[in-house]
């Protein structure tokens, strides 16, 4: 028996004196369905196997960087050594201390840090000091009779402190820099 459009039907078995109908269902039910299947599709694919959409441990990590950045930026104690070695496990302050070393210092420093007129800043054999603070006021006060400049008044404290993070990360962690560096005496 073929069934007429709109005709409502049942089904021919009763549970516990229920019977169910047998209809199709509507088609902005359907719709709705197969819209919620596509878009966790793509859900899926844009957050977990294409890595363009970060996840919300990364949204979360960034922010934190983000924070921390704020937070250094803002208390700059250039006498605090601890400090320093914060900053320059900070990518944001590592990589504008990076901007800054290649607009003011690859020149002299050359753009590996090992040195050509200027001193090689990667290895552990320090003039000035192998502290973050003696590193700082090197920066910024520079080095009478040398070719090295006073860049304080031309840079400032905050791309001071940016350019120490930059050569403190070239170093690893602070332990073995304090370690092994040596003060040369020529």
């Amino acid at each position: 028996m073929a069934k007429k459009k709109n005709e409502i039907t049942l089904r021919p078995h009763v549970y516990d004196g229920i019977q169910e109908y047998d209809q199709h269902l509507p088609n902005w039910w359907l719709f709705t369905l197969y819209a919620a299947i596509a878009f966790s599709v793509v859900y899926w694919f844009f957050y977990f196997q294409s890595n363009v959409g970060q996840s919300d441990v990364q949204r979360l990590e960034a922010e934190l960087v983000r924070i921390e950045t704020v937070k250094l930026s803002s208390s700059i104690d250039v006498s605090n050594n601890d400090l320093f070695w914060q900053m320059a496990s900070n990518p944001d302050f590592v990589d504008a201390g990076k901007q800054a070393f290649q607009t003011n210092c690859v020149q002299c420093h050359g753009a590996d840090l090992k040195g050509g007129i200027g001193e090689n800043l990667i290895d552990n054999q320090w003039k000035h000091g192998h502290y973050p603070a003696d590193i700082y006021h090197t920066i910024y006060d520079g080095v009478k009779g040398t070719g090295m400049q006073a860049w304080g008044n031309q840079l400032g404290q905050k791309s001071i402190t940016e350019l120490v993070a930059y050569i403190l990360s070239h170093h690893g962690d602070r332990a073995s820099m304090e370690s092994q560096a040596t003060v040369k005496t020529d």
